[in-house]
């Protein structure tokens, strides 16, 4: 045996065994952090629930009430189109005038700190407090005093919700259905993704002037029968990562950083 054989022998067998056991542990416990299980990923889980029959819960949604920065458009559609344009800020007959929120928005009646809209010829109407269906016939019995045979279509238009945290396209998406759920608004976000935590899911609502933070949990069938359950305009939906995920994330740094310290050690032995 020369050596130069013999002296990388010597040198580099020490090392051999320790940094194949820090491999094989670093991967074990990769595998072990990794693994998720069928129970943390299945939404509405729970025995009430049967493979055959329908399960009923009752529902709690509750009509969304104006409040001021709401924004509602207004058209009147009527046999006289002279008549009924003084009321419309755009013309009535093209999908409510507009495509994107931007126009809408532009083309709205925004409700002032007092809970009024102005509208033309008919003035101030006071819809604080009121649901988007209630505004719409107040606003048709305060028409009807200036024009005959006239129809008032009234929709909120400010209805936007956004989505954080641990989504596949977090963002923030406009709303065209009242008794849109908690559900609908992740799908629109791309659902959760595989790390995500399905325990708590944070709800931010506005309450007038103040805020509350709900926590939810998706996999919980009553989930339905919940208040929160439907959303409301301005409500922020965030999804915390889960801790297994965190823990891996980190593993994964672990293993680079002690994968490049093995092999500066290795290299740094060769060179020596």
């Amino acid at each position: 045996m020369s050596t130069a054989h013999y002296l990388v022998q010597t040198r580099f067998t020490p090392l051999q065994p320790y940094m194949r056991n820090t491999v094989y542990f670093l991967l074990f416990l990769l595998f072990a952090t990794s693994c998720v299980t069928k129970k943390e990923l299945v939404y509405l889980q729970g025995e009430r629930l049967n493979r055959n029959t329908p399960t009923d819960f009752q529902s709690n949604f509750t009509a969304y009430k104006l409040q001021p920065n709401d924004v509602l458009s207004v058209k009147v559609l009527s046999i006289d189109p002279e008549m009924s344009s003084m009321f419309n800020i755009i013309n009535p007959n093209s999908a409510f005038g507009v495509s994107d929120p931007g126009s809408m928005y532009m083309s709205g009646y925004t409700i002032d700190t007092e809970g009024n809209i102005n509208l033309p010829v008919i003035g101030k109407v006071k819809v604080l407090g009121l649901t988007p269906t209630q505004a719409q016939e107040l606003i048709q019995t305060n028409l009807n005093r200036y024009i005959t045979d006239a129809t008032v279509v009234s929709k909120l238009i400010s209805f936007k919700i956004s989505v954080l945290g641990d989504v596949k396209n977090p963002g923030h998406f406009y709303i065209y259905n009242e008794r849109a759920n908690l559900l609908e608004g992740l799908s629109m976000a791309g659902d959760l993704t595989q790390g995500a935590n399905r325990d708590n899911v944070k709800l931010i609502r506005q309450k007038g002037e103040n805020s509350q933070i709900i926590l939810l949990d998706l996999k919980d069938p009553n989930l339905v029968q919940s208040p929160y359950y439907y959303l409301m305009p301005n409500d922020v939906i965030y999804v915390e990562p889960r801790q297994t995920q965190l823990k891996r994330d980190n593993l994964i740094v672990l293993t680079t950083i002690l994968g490049l310290i093995s092999t500066g050690s290795l290299l740094y032995n060769v060179f020596k």
